[in-house]
């Protein structure tokens, strides 16, 4: 044998060697899954960690707390004051009161009771002795309306003072009566509010009272519109 195939010789490891080689790396194997085998099995039987715990307790006592009343202010009432213009017997003076109640934010009933006079003056020119028993007579209405408030905002006045406001239509059916005559009617408007603080508002609206008067005789429809200004209070 020469010094090369001695030295190749020598470079090859034994069968032997191959096999311990081959051993330990199975039982260092086996014993890495062995351990993890126990750790999964250690982890398994441990208890689950109650998650309800409260980790922070603050110490505070729970208390009952009792909410406040505000007054809804649904209900309304106001005095008013305006010109009256019977199509037959002239304009003059009128006053009354209003109540009201709000069904929602848009919609509201409403009952109105006024008095005004009326005069035969121009009649009285042309007819001897006149239509009423005196010149004058007292004339009284009441009506129930339904009012809608369609277009609700603010009014706003320089540059630091703005005040809730809205607008309405309103309309319904009532009663007139004067000189022993009792009619059925109608009324129709519109009409704005002017909130000067949540309690009380300035008031002013525009009705036409539509009623049938018998007037010598003959039966007609009559317009009688009304221009009126007041305070309404809520409660």
């Amino acid at each position: 044998m020469t010094a090369k195939s001695r030295s190749k010789t020598a470079a090859r490891p034994s069968t032997l060697s191959l096999a311990m080689r081959a051993t330990a790396a199975t039982l260092a194997t086996a014993g890495v899954l062995a351990l993890l085998a126990h750790g999964n099995a250690r982890a398994a039987d441990a208890p689950a960690a109650d998650t309800n715990d409260q980790v922070i307790n603050p110490g505070v006592e729970r208390r009952d707390v009792h909410k406040p009343k505000y007054p809804s202010n649904d209900f309304e009432i106001g005095l008013f004051g305006g010109t009256y213009s019977s199509q037959n017997f002239g304009t003059s003076g009128v006053y009354g009161v209003r109540l009201g109640y709000d069904i929602t934010e848009d919609f509201f009933v409403e009952a109105t009771y006024g008095r005004t006079k009326v005069s035969d003056k121009e009649f009285r020119n042309i007819l001897p002795g006149g239509i009423f028993t005196a010149e004058q007579e007292k004339l009284k209405y009441y009506d129930l309306s339904l009012g809608w408030n369609f277009l609700p905002g603010e009014i706003f006045i320089g540059k630091n003072w703005a005040k809730a406001s809205t607008m309405y239509a309103i309309g319904g059916i009532g009663n007139t009566s004067f000189d022993s005559q009792r009619m059925q009617t109608w009324n129709f408007g519109v009409g704005a509010k002017l909130f000067l603080a949540d309690w009380v508002a300035l008031r002013a609206d525009v009705r036409d009272h539509i009623y049938t008067l018998d007037l010598l005789g003959k039966r007609s429809s009559t317009q009688n519109p009304e221009l009126t200004l007041g305070f309404a209070f809520f409660f």
